[in-house]
């Protein structure tokens, strides 16, 4: 054990921990259930320290041996993903200062062991003196938040990407499937099943649109802000040099924000891409219910697609498949539709020069990201790649169904469309043989009216 000491007085810190005092009393305060933060966000939140250290050290404002011990120290938690000493509970109080704390503690007891010292030995690298020199929680938290919502919406942007794909050759592969069209669940008109995935590959496009503006929202940090965004006790040379050390090092077009008094207390950026989150949300869920749809069944149900089989769907049913994937997806959007409400409150109720929920707020935001990500690319590649369709029950639901007639009454008039409907549901016959046997139109011209090539024109008309 060693003690450490804060102006609330010294506690008993374990020999071989790298955290220190603070830490200790977020522990103690907050609790350890195994919750942690996002890793992108321990990782940007590294990058922002090194780009300080980097900074102060460029400017004579930190002594070269001792940024180099940092630095390395740095380097070493980056390249081998350390991140275990960093521990304080994701909603800890205080607007993200036991995180700070917590990563300064860490990167100067590593930096204190690389340069041949002891653990707490403060009086050659300090947590606070050393590691957060000419900083604050208040800029560090918001700007190593938004580089790893930069990080994330690169993901997301690319899970997108392959989704649209994977729709789009849908839609290239059953181009010439007609099928039945519904509305409000109920029969409507003939579609190609080409056409219904065409308007999904739009509706994600639009998403992955989205997604790549919403960069320019959080790419604006407000380091070198400290405190309130007044830049109070930093240097000026180091305000403008240390966002570029952080261009450097993370390779992302960050830019420092104009109004740091701004950009320290207000969230709505933030909210604005959660906002976009949510709609990508949903149309993620409108695409996924509608394939569960119409798999359902499959005997009983509408059952014209056949889901892949990923697991068993019952302890008593055999041979039952349930849509888990679907049903995933859907929790999921469920899930970031929420998240987004929160962070929306949350972000509202900041006082003053400061958020005191930002944790929350980060805590939500990337926690989603990271889910949507995932259920993205878990939908994409065992659902839209691997299913299929049941062309019988496709063209036995379409031939059943008063929606061909619907279409054809433009061609032959409603009181024969009617009459024929009538005699379909009393006799065994298809309205296709009804309206061929009683020469209402000739076998050929039925063909072409009621094709896919036709619907097709219909539906992309200029």
């Amino acid at each position: 054990m060693r003690v450490e000491g804060d102006s609330l007085g010294q506690l008993s810190i374990p020999g071989d921990s790298f955290y220190g005092i603070h830490t200790a009393r977020a522990l103690e305060n907050f609790g350890d259930v195994g919750e942690r933060h996002d890793p992108l966000f321990v990782r940007s939140y590294l990058l922002v320290k090194k780009a300080a250290a980097l900074a102060n050290a460029a400017l004579g404002h930190l002594e070269q041996d001792k940024a180099g011990f940092i630095i390395r120290a740095i380097d070493e938690m980056l390249e081998g993903n350390r991140y275990d000493d960093i521990v304080v509970h994701p909603l800890s109080g205080g607007a993200g200062t036991s995180l700070n704390m917590n990563v300064n503690e860490v990167i100067a007891n590593r930096a204190l062991v690389a340069a041949g010292r002891t653990r707490g030995e403060y009086g050659f690298i300090h947590p606070l003196d050393h590691v957060n020199m000419h900083q604050s929680t208040n800029d560090t938290y918001p700007s190593a938040f938004r580089i790893a919502m930069l990080m994330h919406l690169e993901g997301l942007e690319d899970a997108l990407v392959k989704l649209q794909g994977a729709l789009q050759e849908k839609e290239k592969a059953y181009a010439g499937v007609l099928k039945l069209g519904r509305t409000e669940l109920q029969d409507a008109l003939p579609i190609t099943v080409g056409m219904q995935f065409a308007a999904y590959a739009e509706a994600v496009s639009r998403d992955r649109w989205r997604i790549f503006k919403a960069k320019e929202r959080i790419k604006v940090l407000n380091i070198g802000g400290t405190a309130i965004g007044t830049g109070f006790n930093a240097p000026q040379r180091y305000i403008f040099l240390v966002i570029e050390k952080l261009k450097e090092i993370t390779g992302l077009a960050v830019t420092r924000a104009e109004n740091m008094v701004d950009a320290t207390q207000n969230l709505d950026s933030v909210v604005e891409v959660s906002g976009l989150l949510k709609t990508c949300s949903v149309n993620l869920m409108k695409i996924s219910e509608d394939l569960r749809l119409q798999s359902s069944g499959p005997s009983g149900g509408i059952g014209e697609v056949i889901l892949p089989p990923m697991q068993e769907g019952s302890s008593i049913m055999p041979g039952k498949v349930n849509p888990v994937m679907c049903e995933f997806t859907s929790q999921i959007a469920l899930l970031v539709m929420a998240y987004d409400n929160t962070i929306a409150q949350a972000s509202a109720l900041g006082n003053f020069e400061l958020n005191q929920f930002y944790p929350l707020v980060a805590y939500l935001m990337l926690k989603g990201m990271n889910l949507q990500e995932l259920s993205i690319r878990q939908f994409e590649a065992r659902v839209i790649r691997g299913l299929s369709l049941d062309g019988q029950k496709i063209e036995a639901n379409l031939n059943d169904s008063m929606a061909v007639l619907t279409y054809l009454s433009q061609h032959i008039g409603h009181d024969a469309a009617a009459r024929i409907y009538q005699q379909c549901q009393h006799g065994a016959r298809s309205i296709r043989q009804i309206i061929i046997d009683e020469k209402i139109l000739t076998e050929q011209r039925y063909d072409e009216l009621v094709s896919p090539e036709r619907i097709r024109m219909m539906g992309y008309r200029k």
